[in-house]
């Protein structure tokens, strides 16, 4: 999950800060983290797996979130190269074209990778493998740029959240139980709630700028109201798993709900003050999924 935004708030403030590592944005690997965990975890509760592929499939996992990171600014590089010729904009720019570039390497190690578990489980991962790369390579790439189409948090549900568990369990034991699927859906909808967070902070320049994220289409308002519904439903889904058997136990989850109380005070603040939303998301994403890992295994 990538964090948008970044390169036009560091050609605005200050060139300097645009930077390989600011782009490569390491703290949100504990995206790809959680996810391909969710999906080992569940294999190795439910059926035998393979610990090579296990380390291979979070190699893979991270990878992928960085290619994802460092090729997200580049959509936005001609309309940049348009507002100003200055050295230093143009430098921020050849940034921007070199990262895209360590991006694509990072897809194509990736794609090694997957190629690799594909030979040792089968066909079918290929499929999930190439369904994968074309969601994450469309995020913000035309002609699909779906981030820009209002699809993002959608899509990002499927492709970063439910594909990638359900990969992650296929890779590691050679088969897809239904069971996975379900799952998967609690920390699916923290990872597409997490690019809700992104919408949100970012709402009114991404109004300014016509950047037609789901936010923007629906109102801020309504977009309040989704995150909130969204971190109900994951709490709810998790207490349904664990009524059917398929969580161990619910006790893991309770520190997550202590992570709440500071997001829901940054979705009544006014723009230029939601700036903390978006990694106040993300810790509650890393401590709910950290325990629902464990809940799967205790």
């Amino acid at each position: 999950m990538e964090c948008k935004g970044e390169l036009k708030e560091d050609l605005q403030l200050d060139l300097s800060k645009y930077s390989f590592w600011r782009a490569l944005r390491p703290f949100s690997f504990t995206v790809a983290l959680v996810i391909c965990l969710t999906g080992i975890t569940s294999a190795a509760v439910s059926t035998s797996y393979n610990l090579l592929s296990a380390i291979l499939v979070l190699a893979g996992g991270l990878l992928l979130q960085a290619g994802v990171n460092l090729i997200n600014d580049y959509a936005d590089r001609q309309q940049l190269r348009q507002e100003s010729d200055s050295a230093a904009h143009l430098m921020a720019l050849n940034r921007v074209e070199q990262n895209f570039r360590v991006g694509m390497i990072c897809f194509l190690l990736a794609s090694v990778i997957a190629f690799y578990l594909v030979s040792q489980v089968g066909i079918g991962l290929l499929w999930l493998a190439l369904i994968g790369l074309v969601g994450a390579l469309g995020y913000t790439l035309e002609p699909i740029n779906y981030k820009r189409r209002g699809l993002g948090v959608v899509l990002v549900f499927w492709f970063m959240g439910v594909l990638m568990v359900a990969g992650s369990y296929f890779a590691v034991s050679g088969e897809l139980t239904t069971q996975a699927l379900w799952q998967s859906l609690p920390v699916s909808l923290l990872t597409a709630l997490l690019l809700l967070s992104n919408e949100l902070r970012d709402y009114e320049a991404d109004q300014r700028d016509g950047i037609n994220t789901l936010s923007v289409r629906i109102g801020f308002a309504p977009a309040v109201k989704l995150y909130m519904t969204m971190v109900l439903l994951t709490y709810l889904s998790a207490v349904l798993l664990w009524a059917n058997g398929a969580l161990q136990s619910l006790w893991p989850l309770l520190p997550g709900l202590l992570c709440l109380p500071a997001p829901y005070r940054l979705l009544q603040a006014e723009e230029g003050q939601r700036k903390p939303l978006t990694p106040l998301t993300g810790r509650l994403f890393l401590i709910f999924g950290l325990g629902y890992c464990l809940a799967l295994a205790v």
